[in-house]
């Protein structure tokens, strides 16, 4: 990602998390980057482009960060205790994404929805790894 790119994401992502997606306006996002409308439209075609970058990347972050994490352990509880610890380090370091992601699940605008799938996939990521658990006998359905 060039440096005009990374400086339109991140701002947008500050906007989106203190303002909200509605309340952020094109205009105001170039303001703050201190570009034109045509450089920001170079490389995203609308707010909404940004926005759904925005969360793509951020999810594929997170997801990531879990595969590379538990693919190396074997044990069940052991992934689970390393997506908690990643889960603690997104937050803190990426709690703009997080209060997007989380404030966008409700409604039923595409935005409302593509958020509410990506946290219906990462926790179908989690429950897997529970019933893989379950099946190994390293975890007891009570």
């Amino acid at each position: 990602m060039n440096k005009t790119k990374r400086k339109i994401f991140e701002t947008s992502m500050k906007l989106f998390a203190k303002k909200g997606y509605d309340a952020t306006s094109i205009e105001e996002i170039t303001a703050t980057v201190g570009v034109a409308k045509g450089t920001l439209y170079y490389h995203f075609s609308s707010k909404e482009e940004i926005f759904n970058f925005l969360v793509e990347e951020g999810m594929k972050l997170l997801k990531n960060s879990i595969d590379i994490k538990t693919s190396k352990l074997d044990n069940t509880i052991d992934k689970l205790r390393a997506i908690i610890l990643i889960q603690i380090k997104i937050i803190t370091k990426y709690e703009d994404f997080m209060t997007i992601v989380l404030s966008q699940i409700w409604g039923h605008e595409q935005r409302n929805i593509m958020c509410k799938d990506k946290v219906i996939q990462y926790i179908k990521t989690i429950e897997d790894i529970i019933a893989e658990g379950i099946e190994k006998d390293e975890i007891i359905r009570g």
